[in-house]
């Protein structure tokens, strides 16, 4: 069985749901900018409220874990109230924690999630002990046994690793999927370079990508007609740009709008796989962690994949919590049977 092991953030999200919730866009000459909005000073009714378990390393074990991986998680938590709340989840959840760390002088990360009527969300995030995983915490012999290694994004001080846990990666023969956080992409290009040459699968959304290459989805450029849906020749320039070895595949994810992959041959293009929107958060840590998985399925057929990640992102997001929606290889091989004219495009 396959090996996989993840490191990222651990949070106890609190979705806070309030149907007063204004949506507020922005335009300028260059972009356009979505804000949500609540009456300043006022009190308000809270519409629908719950507690769920969430973070990039959390969500994504939890998923390889449920696709039928031998699992194994890396985060960082205090010994708090929270804590006590993931680790109690873990219960259920085919995933090993040998690898975690625990400290007693941190705080667990934290997150209360804005949800609007849209579905889609803004999130205030606390990121206590995520933000301060230390090289020294890290179990590499646990990295070197494994097969694939999943990076969901690290920020704050918790970057400082990513350079020695690539480096390490790569030394072993472990393949790696990156997914980059923040505080890397703000360290500028020629940093995350370093990063990117040795992973094997790259998966940002669009305005990670813009903000790694520097380059910005103009909207008075012309597109290319991709079949019958459009790629905008900015996109496909930025996963040029973010493909800097020959082994890589490069994802560019787009919400609503889909997916976008190339391979230094080929643009690939999914629409997203049609469902109900409750919820986004979790979306993107289902699409790429599925993606990853299902080369392996599909035998490294790359449009495939995408079909896949996106129903299991699709399933995710009509759920209210970050896992709730996962499913299994066979459940999502179901859908796609159900819907025989949904199919991926090629460039």
């Amino acid at each position: 069985m396959t090996k996989i092991i993840t490191i990222g953030s651990a949070t106890m999200d609190v979705f806070v749901e309030c149907d007063e919730a204004n949506i507020v866009s922005v335009f300028t000459k260059d972009h356009s900018s979505d804000f949500m909005s609540y009456p300043y000073g006022a009190k308000i009714d809270i519409t629908t409220f719950s507690s769920k378990v969430g973070g990039g390393g959390i969500n994504t074990a939890c998923n390889f874990g449920h696709l039928g991986f031998d699992t194994s998680a890396i985060f960082k938590i205090g010994k708090d109230i929270y804590s006590d709340g993931i680790l109690d989840f873990f219960k259920t959840q085919n995933v090993k924690l040998d690898n975690i760390i625990q400290k007693e002088d941190t705080s667990t990360g934290f997150s209360i999630i804005l949800v609007s009527f849209q579905g889609d969300r803004t999130v205030l995030a606390h990121r206590g002990a995520n933000a301060h995983i230390t090289e020294n915490e890290i179990n590499f012999e646990a990295i070197k046994d494994a097969d694939f290694l999943y990076i969901a994004p690290l920020n704050g001080e918790s970057n400082k690793v990513l350079e020695p846990l690539v480096e390490y990666a790569h030394k072993h023969n472990t393949k790696i999927c990156f997914n980059a956080g923040s505080t890397s992409l703000k360290r500028g290009f020629e940093h995350i370079k370093k990063i990117l040459s040795s992973a094997h699968i790259v998966v940002m959304n669009k305005e990670e990508a813009s903000m790694a290459t520097g380059i910005k989805v103009r909207p008075d450029t012309k597109t290319e007609k991709f079949s019958h849906e459009l790629i905008h020749v900015d996109v496909k320039e930025m996963l040029k740009t973010l493909k800097v070895k020959d082994y890589q595949i490069v994802v560019i994810t787009d919400g609503g709008r889909g997916a976008y992959a190339y391979d230094g041959r080929q643009f690939y293009f999914c629409e997203p796989y049609p469902s109900e929107v409750v919820s986004t958060l979790g979306a993107g840590d289902s699409f790429a962690s599925t993606f990853c998985a299902a080369l392996g399925r599909t035998r490294l057929d790359i449009g495939k994949s995408l079909m896949y990640a996106s129903v299991n992102s699709s399933s995710v997001v009509s759920k209210f919590g970050a896992t709730e929606g996962l499913l299994t290889f066979e459940e999502i091989e179901e859908k796609l049977n159900a819907k025989p004219d949904y199919t991926y495009l090629l460039g």
